[in-house]
């Protein structure tokens, strides 16, 4: 049985204001308003592990311990199967940068090792993503999302962030940087974890 969610007002353990818009138009439905970490001026944890679920928790607790307030941290990733799963839980790491993130330099390096790799066509990946929503008691709840698809390259559209130009969903002849936000956020992988999320703690 999962803990039920009873507040208002969410606290999302992230600085990416990509993320924090996507969690704000989810949560919109479902009368939840949404604070980021960076307005709450919190500092970013490290993450130390080598898991979605690990990294998360790190986040979610760190936000907690800060502020007393539940907090709900992601962390997500894409997974390329010629590249044996890489970057997963690094993906932030391959675009890092002395003056930020740069994903246009991470999609570039991942083009490059598949066409070193002599990687064949279509080639495959999957993003995921996992929820952890924590309580100042120390108690905390995981879910976990995914959407399958394969990477396109050169890189397409405009919208989104990360990964979203080169990742095309599995149904669709479109990346999620060509696709509507509101179609993007039916379909994800922050979707899929979310919809767990709100059946299980905001049903």
């Amino acid at each position: 049985m999962t803990r039920k969610f009873d507040g208002t007002r969410i606290l999302i353990a992230t600085h990416n204001a990509g993320k924090l818009e996507e969690m704000e138009q989810l949560f919109g439905p479902h009368g939840v308003s949404v604070v980021g970490a960076a307005e709450m001026k919190l500092a970013e944890p490290e993450e130390t592990e080598n898991t979605f679920i690990g990294n998360a928790r790190i986040k979610a607790r760190a936000a907690v311990a800060a502020t007393g307030l539940p907090a709900l941290a992601d962390d997500s990733g894409i997974e390329v199967e010629a590249l044996n799963n890489q970057p997963g839980v690094y993906t932030a790491d391959w675009a890092e940068t002395p003056d930020g993130r740069d994903f246009l330099m991470a999609m570039t390096k991942t083009h490059t090792l598949l066409e070193e790799a002599g990687a064949p066509h279509p080639r495959r990946a999957r993003f995921r993503a996992t929820f952890v929503l924590a309580w100042p008691d120390g108690h905390d709840e995981v879910f976990e999302g995914k959407v399958n698809g394969t990477l396109v390259w050169p890189i397409r559209g405009q919208t989104g962030h990360g990964y979203d130009p080169m990742f095309m969903p599995d149904g669709y002849d479109i990346t999620f940087a060509e696709m509507d936000p509101a179609e993007k956020n039916r379909v994800s992988h922050r979707a899929d974890a979310f919809q767990k999320l709100i059946a299980g703690c905001f049903g």
